[in-house]
């Protein structure tokens, strides 16, 4: 008799890199879709109440006390730390345990990733270099990770799992790098008592970590306290996401060794009324399960867990409350949007392969042998595609007829971006020989 458990659907996509890539493939989908539904209502005859839905205020109050913002902004500063946090969890995930453990391996997607940073912010500031949307040059710099990876997947086995691998590091740094934009470009005046009390709230979470603390309602509550001392600090309160995300320890309570142990002295539940009891049984099928779960770092706990929440429920519920505008010209700064628009479809995938070159020629990264610069360029042209950072930046960087000319450049740029970074993969890429099933069958 086999002692495997019964395979069912989710174990094929159990890996936690392939479970990552259909959720956010899945995600862009739901995305694209509320994403339109924001345009249409924001250009119909319900605009108005649409768009005055999100200026609602909301106030939090405990005696004296109040913490108030409009529902779009607790969607930006609460809902978006999620977000952020699931970015860095992958990040340390990837680093630490998955296909970037390689320090070389990981270079070119880092380097790539400052090149498509840099370039991008670059040409923008040329183009508005001295005019009144000049402070929103971080607005071009990030990759959106959804709908790139949907984008990828649209092409099936034309595309190498190493592009896959590639894009994904590259869009998490670039993720990562746009929320430090914004704790250094768009942040207010600093509060450095506050700041000070942030800190020390980042020394307990460390220090309760280091002790074995493992209740979740802990760190939540010490993650709140956190957010809240970082944003009376005057800094993004996103920024708290990242910060957890990277201090979330990678490593494992309880070993295989250990967890085999533990499972071989479990036996069946007591019969009778010993069943609720406290017997030795019941001891032992307990710390199995505590051990089951623990076999698995925090890291991939919470990303596991976190995933589809933010997919499917955070990232629609901002495009909702971000992508709305008035599609019309009128009133709109015309040089804003180009500036976008060159920014996304020029210097990103200039930046990201002259930075990528640079890198492997340097001797710094290597590449994998069916990685092609084909299939970078094609890559590269996707990064191109900025649509929630950029949104995100724009709404902070930005305001009224600057910022619309923003959203205007910015959908205007992810579709252009999409469109020609599928037609070069499509064009350079042939699909990948399928792999002949295996004769031997498993026990089930």
């Amino acid at each position: 008799m086999s002692v495997r458990l019964p395979r069912v659907f989710i174990d094929r996509i159990s890996p936690p890199f392939v479970r990552f890539l259909h959720i956010e493939a899945a995600g862009g989908a739901v995305l694209l879709v509320f994403t339109l539904a924001a345009l249409v209502l924001s250009n119909s005859p319900w605009a108005d109440a649409f768009l005055g839905i999100w200026e609602t205020r909301l106030e939090l109050r405990l005696g004296d006390m109040a913490l108030g913002r409009t529902l779009k902004d607790w969607i930006n500063d609460g809902l978006m730390t999620l977000f952020f946090f699931l970015v860095a969890l992958e990040l340390k995930r990837e680093a630490v345990l998955g296909e970037m453990r390689d320090p070389r391996m990981a270079a070119l997607s880092i380097a790539a990733a400052l090149g498509g940073m840099m370039a991008p912010a670059a040409v923008y500031l040329a183009l508005q270099w001295g005019q009144a949307g000049a402070h929103g040059w971080g607005i071009v710099m990030a990759t959106d990770t959804a709908f790139v990876i949907a984008c990828l997947a649209l092409l099936g086995t034309r595309i190498p799992h190493s592009l896959r691998v590639f894009m994904l590091f590259l869009a998490i740094v670039d993720d990562i790098g746009a929320i430090l934009v914004v704790a250094i470009g768009y942040s207010h005046g600093m509060d450095w008592g506050m700041l000070a009390l942030a800190a020390l709230c980042i020394a307990i979470l460390r220090l309760l970590a280091g002790a074995g603390v493992r209740s979740v309602s802990i760190y939540v509550v010490m993650g709140a306290a956190t957010w809240l001392a970082i944003d009376a600090a005057g800094l993004h309160a996103t920024v708290t996401g990242v910060i957890l995300g990277l201090m979330t320890p990678a490593t494992r309570w309880v070993s295989d060794n250990r967890l085999y142990a533990i499972l071989g002295q479990v036996i069946a539940h007591p019969t009778g009324s010993q069943g609720s009891g406290r017997t030795s049984d019941r001891k032992t099928l307990l710390a199995a399960e505590t051990a089951a779960r623990e076999s698995l770092s925090p890291v991939e706990r919470l990303e596991m867990a976190l995933h589809p929440w933010v997919s499917f429920g955070v990232m629609p519920v901002f495009a909702l409350a971000n992508a709305g505008l008035a599609l019309s010209w009128t009133n709109v700064d015309r040089p804003v949007a180009a500036a976008v628009f060159f920014g996304f479809a020029l210097g990103k995938p200039a930046g990201i392969l002259l930075f990528g070159w640079l890198a492997l020629r340097s001797g710094l990264a290597t590449r994998p042998g069916d990685l092609g610069w084909g299939a970078m360029a094609g890559g590269s042209c996707l990064a191109g595609i900025g649509f929630t950072m950029a949104l995100f930046i724009a709404n902070l960087a930005l305001s009224g007829p600057l910022m619309d000319s923003a959203k205007i450049g910015i959908f205007l740029a992810s579709l252009f971006s999409a469109a020609v970074g599928l037609a070069l993969l499509r064009w350079t890429q042939r699909p990948l020989p399928l792999e002949k099933p295996s004769q031997a069958t498993e026990s089930i």
